[in-house]
């Protein structure tokens, strides 16, 4: 199952495709007792997808036995005891894509020549996707970081491992030699590569970053002004080599003080937006001024969720399951802000107070 949203995947799943482009989106649970409802619901939703392809007379035996077939394979790759909290299946004909989200969808079937990524956008934005990069005298470690964990990556050259004659990082550590061993031009070339390929990394997918390592590798990175030198610093050794949980609680403190900062920056921005006539709130207002691309930072609450209708001047309260029912148009507003170059940020729940889930400082 897929993960990780980049520029260049998201681009590729938006390119057109030969119809039918079929996209299943499901709710799924990390716990019991409500993921043991996943399984028959997945199924579910997959057998609807193939009686609208069975209905749909412009689809031809051979496009719908290939699309059928693609999503059955999708199916079985689908691992539910690593779910999040949405799940998305892409299937078209000879292609299929299986996208876990730690964002809630609502369960949908949509045939079309596109993929529906409006879902994956959202919560890519909510998930608030960072690198951590760990760094010893002998490896440099990557890390992909998400809502609840960090995984390792390995790509673009990481992990960077290096191994000499007489040479023991973990003893130096513990004898205190650890700074004349960063001063070493073997080790000084050794990060600086490893630098070199971050900076292609984050060109590709840029992100937050944070470094962990000794004191002299942090101050080693930042004098070589190169790819790391704005990323925070974490003082804490011993992680190139570290399980993906002892990476998580290092940096934990860390994103959660940020976190907090970005909140209150947050709060500040829609106070100032008030003074100045420039501020947006409630799912009508911030569709309508998302369409002119006029929202330039976008708040919204982790868990917000409501249903809509379009009654042709606004829109207006639905139920679940309504004819037309929006089910996702919070999804939809994030996305179409993050079209039109806004900031989104997500928010702790009640953060905004009486802005009923979500508001925006406009651009005029």
């Amino acid at each position: 199952m897929e993960h990780a949203l980049s520029h260049a995947t998201l681009s590729e799943l938006r390119r057109p495709r030969p119809y039918p482009a079929v996209s299943v989106l499901t709710p799924t649970h990390r716990r019991e007792p409500l993921n043991a409802q996943d399984r028959v619901r997945l199924r579910n939703v997959v057998a609807e997808a193939k009686k609208q392809l069975e209905a749909d007379p412009s689809v031809t035996r051979e496009r719908r036995a290939d699309v059928g077939d693609q999503l059955d394979r999708a199916l079985a790759e689908v691992d539910l005891t690593h779910t999040e909290d949405g799940l998305v299946i892409f299937a078209a004909p000879g292609e299929h894509q299986v996208w876990s989200l730690a964002r809630s969808v609502p369960e949908r079937v949509v045939l079309s020549d596109t993929f529906l990524t409006r879902n994956l956008v959202s919560a890519r934005a909510a998930e608030r996707p960072f690198w951590v990069l760990s760094v010893s005298p002998d490896r440099v470690t990557l890390w992909n970081g998400g809502v609840d964990r960090v995984v390792e990556e390995r790509r673009g050259g990481f992990p960077f491992a290096r191994s000499r004659e007489n040479f023991d990082a973990e003893r130096m550590e513990r004898v205190g030699d650890l700074p004349s061993t960063f001063r070493d031009e073997g080790t000084r070339h050794f990060l600086r590569d490893a630098d070199t390929a971050l900076g292609r990394l984050l060109r590709e997918n840029p992100r937050p970053l944070y470094v962990t390592g000794e004191q002299a590798a942090l101050s080693l990175l930042d004098e070589f002004g190169g790819a790391a030198r704005h990323a925070v610093h974490v003082p804490h050794g011993g992680l190139t080599h570290a399980t993906p949980d002892a990476v998580w609680q290092a940096v934990r403190p860390v994103l959660d003080a940020q976190a907090r900062r970005d909140t209150a920056d947050v709060a500040r921005e829609l106070d100032s937006a008030r003074g100045h006539k420039t501020f947006a709130a409630g799912v009508d207002e911030l569709w309508q001024n998302a369409r002119e691309g006029r929202v330039r930072l976008l708040a919204v609450e982790e868990n917000y969720r409501v249903t809509v209708r379009d009654d042709g001047d606004h829109l207006i309260p639905a139920e679940s399951g309504d004819l037309d029912a929006r089910e996702d148009i919070v999804d939809e507003i994030v996305e179409q802000c993050l079209e039109t170059g806004a900031d989104v940020r997500f928010v702790p729940d009640g953060a905004l107070g009486d802005a009923a889930g979500m508001a925006g400082v406009l651009r005029y």
